[in-house]
């Protein structure tokens, strides 16, 4: 096999559409492990875990991502998005082994008008994008060679929960939902970013890398909530009504970016990319959902 791959987070919505895809790459082993077989909230319990271990890349999926309650089990979400990413980081870095980590569009204000660089100011609004940001500045000094950050945004799948799931549930019991207009981005398929990741790895771009780089990973295009809301009832089909409402109207603990669109210009120019739109993605993540519950959506 030409490369041993641990993922974490593997009961996560990107670390099973890793473990769906896992079997169209024979060249690969992979290593699959959950919250249950390691504590990332316990950086010893990690390295550990680590002490006769060997892989040639790490794949970091498992993330602290209950935005709101966040805000009140800030230890929680810093122990799983800052000092689990630290020390992945230096192992990856004391093995000379790459590594994969998943960031998010939170470690912007939201407040732009046009879609954020890499290289943009950073400045989260909440305890998740903080945490998730410190996570990034914690594997930026350690800098392992070979290694990179994607920020991605509105990750969806037929796994687990997300925005897509929940309105198919909802859609299906309501005749109408309020879903929120004022909030711009790019939904990311979860199968989509997954390929990227698997993509990247043998890439010969990733292997000449020096250190750390930092890229934006979305599906093309842009909507808002309310737009994905009605894209899915179409797509899907439900018959729901769906009223468009302010951010005001359905206060959270946690602030929202008004605005997450990231400019995709450097992976899609490093890797040499076409990301598909993400209306072409959603209707696959459907029909995987009436699959996997064996019924008619």
């Amino acid at each position: 096999m030409s490369k041993h791959i641990l993922v974490t987070g593997a009961n996560g919505q990107l670390g099973l559409e890793l473990r769906e895809l896992s079997s169209y790459f024979p060249n690969y082993g992979f290593t699959f492990i959950t919250r249950d077989e390691l504590d990332l909230s316990n950086a010893s319990a990690i390295s550990a875990w680590f002490a006769n271990k060997t892989f040639d890349v790490i794949i970091n999926c498992a993330a602290y991502t209950a935005v709101d309650k966040a805000e009140t089990e800030a230890e929680l979400a810093f122990a799983i998005n800052t000092t689990a990413v630290q020390t992945l980081a230096q192992i990856a870095k004391q093995q000379g082994i790459s590594m994969l980590h998943i960031s998010t569009d939170y470690v912007f204000a939201g407040d732009s008008c046009k879609p954020y660089q890499e290289t943009d100011a950073t400045c989260p609004q909440g305890v998740y994008g903080q945490s998730k940001l410190d996570g990034e500045l914690a594997m930026l000094a350690i800098n392992p060679d070979h290694s990179v950050i994607i920020r991605t945004s509105w990750v969806y799948s037929s796994f687990g929960n997300n925005f897509v799931k929940t309105m198919v549930h909802l859609g299906k019991e309501r005749k109408e939902l309020s879903v929120i207009y004022d909030q711009v981005g790019a939904p990311t398929s979860a199968k989509d970013l997954a390929l990227v990741l698997l993509m990247i790895i043998d890439s010969p771009q990733l292997q000449s890398q020096r250190g750390t780089e930092i890229y934006h990973y979305s599906n093309e295009g842009v909507c808002s909530w309310y737009d994905f809301a009605l894209a899915i009832f179409k797509a899907a089909p439900i018959r729901c009504k769906v009223k468009p409402i302010e951010t005001k109207d359905y206060p959270t603990p946690a602030k929202r970016p008004h605005y997450s669109l990231l400019n995709k210009a450097k992976i899609k120019n490093t890797f040499e990319l076409t990301i598909p739109y993400w209306r072409d993605s959603l209707p696959e993540c459907l029909e995987q959902i009436k699959y996997l519950k064996g019924d008619s959506l």
